[in-house]
């Protein structure tokens, strides 16, 4: 793969993962209109790897305290998190209905979900219901009152992900808004929520890889650079956003989902073969 081709969608990966905005619309959209061909399973592994390094760097020492607090040990220092001894078994019944749609739906969203006229739709619909949510939200509580409820609520609201245009991160926190988080409580579940599904998807990917005989392919340059890309700009992405969402709201990311979606469906009906 062409090194621009690698530091363009790395970037694209890492910039959009987080954000409410979807990172797949984006990256199939980019190789599309770039008329690059569809990246291949291991530079898809590199951006899944890249992505999970960065949550997992970024909320290293919240998932630290989690899991030793799911076990009944005393540990970390976050105040909110203490609060909240059961986290990681909720984290753990939020993720199990991505894993039941993922096996259940993954070849339709590796095939037939993956166009432009379902990604542009996913894209305007749930800008719609992030609007909505911006509007209902009372914002008033934090992680450490989520309970078993909201972790089914929001765990549901993650198996929609699997379609692509729907945005991972955009419908558990438009979920978390539903359930009167506040935006950056909601974002910080979300993200948490996330690196299980991540890790998951990452796991199966190199799996495929294995059994294609392709293991070796990690080693390679553009396999190391998509992932430290990825990582780096997921990082940052992740600082910035729970930093924004302390003083602002999502609509910026409403306008930009619905005429995004606009865009990519006009340019779906112009590109479309005779």
């Amino acid at each position: 793969m062409p090194l621009i081709q690698v530091v363009i969608l790395a970037l694209v990966q890492g910039l959009t993962e987080f954000l409410p905005i979807s990172s797949t619309a984006h990256l199939y959209l980019t190789s599309w209109l770039l008329g690059w061909q569809v990246e291949g399973l291991s530079f898809d592994i590199a951006l899944h790897l890249g992505t999970l390094l960065a949550v997992l760097l970024y909320f290293f020492r919240d998932w630290v305290q989690i899991v030793a607090q799911g076990f009944g040990i005393r540990a970390g220092s976050d105040e909110e998190l203490r609060q909240n001894h059961m986290l990681l078994w909720l984290l753990a019944i939020g993720s199990i209905p991505v894993g039941v749609f993922g096996l259940l739906f993954n070849k339709q969203a590796e095939s037939t979900w993956r166009n432009p006229f379902v990604m542009g739709a996913m894209l305007i619909l749930v800008g719609l219901l992030m609007w909505a949510a911006e509007r209902a939200a009372r914002r008033q509580r934090g992680i450490a009152s989520i309970g078993l409820a909201d972790a089914a609520a929001i765990g549901a609201a993650q198996a929609l992900a699997i379609v692509p245009g729907t945005s991972r991160s955009g419908v558990t926190i438009t979920a978390g808004l539903f359930r009167n988080l506040t935006g950056e409580s909601a974002a910080r579940y979300s993200f948490l929520l996330s690196t299980p599904a991540i890790a998951a998807a990452a796991a199966k990917a190199l799996h495929d890889m294995h059994k294609a005989h392709q293991l070796h392919g990690i080693l390679a340059p553009d396999f190391l650079l998509g992932v430290a890309i990825s990582a780096l700009s997921g990082c940052a992405v992740i600082a910035w956003f729970l930093r924004y969402l302390r003083r602002a709201g999502l609509t910026p990311f409403v306008y930009y989902r619905i005429v995004f979606g606009i865009i990519v469906i006009a340019l779906a009906f112009i590109r479309r073969p005779a």
